[in-house]
């Protein structure tokens, strides 16, 4: 649906906002919200002549619930199927995030007065006794949420071919692969999950792995299953540098080199 804009459109503020001003209100950047819209999580009610996304009451209810989902550990593909569970009930969503962000505050606010505690004690005494330090460890291990994410970046020749190699070799999820006035590929992205990997254009300062001869680093993605995701990478004919192996360090992996030469390493835990 598309409406013409105008300084004096009553629907400026009935209920609807642009896309820089959801950005704004929420925390929430332009990129994420134009990804939520390019993979079906949350399209617009409309769009301005001159094309900015206009989001509406039920935009912003569907979002809250987005980041509800994902704040309970939920990832894109599952948000996906749940925001169209016909027996979804708001009130109930609620109740559930307020259970757990009661839950939250219960824990900081005993963590806090341990805290204060210890910090008293250590005024008399240097020395603390263990058993306080394993509450406190124990407490803090409850509170390991994460409050940033990792965006890996990746630097290649030519986006577009990086962008379909990885998400059919390797099975990531795609994300926008953006344009610029001329054509040209200019930013990417894919997803493994929550985690972002943005594939980044060569320039000034930025080389492909093929152009150095060389790598300094590599991406490792734990998988269901390593042994079918070898096989997957298999059929779209990998360059396997390594098979499926089982690691001291407890995990069964592989690792392959793509198009343009960049390391990547997938495993699973042992059993």
């Amino acid at each position: 649906m598309e409406w013409q804009e105008s300084p004096d459109d009553p629907r400026a503020d009935a209920g609807t906002w642009k896309v820089g001003r959801l950005a704004e209100l929420t925390g929430i950047t332009v990129r994420t919200l134009r990804h939520y819209d390019q993979i079906g999580l949350l399209q617009p009610s409309a769009t301005t002549s001159g094309q900015h996304r206009v989001y509406d009451r039920d935009n912003v209810t569907r979002l809250y619930r987005i980041l509800a989902l994902r704040g309970l550990g939920f990832g894109l593909a599952d948000i996906k199927s749940l925001l169209d569970d016909p027996q979804w009930d708001l009130r109930a969503m609620v109740s559930r995030h307020l259970a757990d962000t009661e839950r939250t505050a219960e824990v900081v606010t005993r963590l806090a007065t341990r805290l204060r505690a210890l910090d008293g004690e250590l005024d008399r005494s240097s020395e603390t006794p263990p058993e306080e330090l394993f509450t406190l460890i124990e407490e803090m291990t409850m509170l390991d949420t994460p409050v940033r994410r990792t965006t890996t970046l990746l630097v290649y020749e030519d986006l577009a071919a990086a962008h379909a190699y990885l998400s059919q070799t390797f099975g990531l999820l795609a994300g926008p692969l953006e344009r610029d006035s001329d054509g040209r590929a200019v930013h990417a992205e894919l997803y493994a999950g929550d985690q972002a990997i943005w594939l980044h254009p060569v320039g000034e300062g930025y080389r492909s792995p093929r152009e150095l001869g060389a790598v300094s680093g590599m991406t490792v993605i734990l998988v269901n299953s390593v042994d079918d995701h070898y096989r997957l990478a298999i059929e779209h004919n990998a360059d396997i540098v390594e098979a499926p192996v089982d690691q001291p360090y407890g995990v069964r992996e592989y690792g392959a080199r793509d198009l343009e030469g960049h390391l990547w390493y997938f495993h699973s835990p042992l059993p």
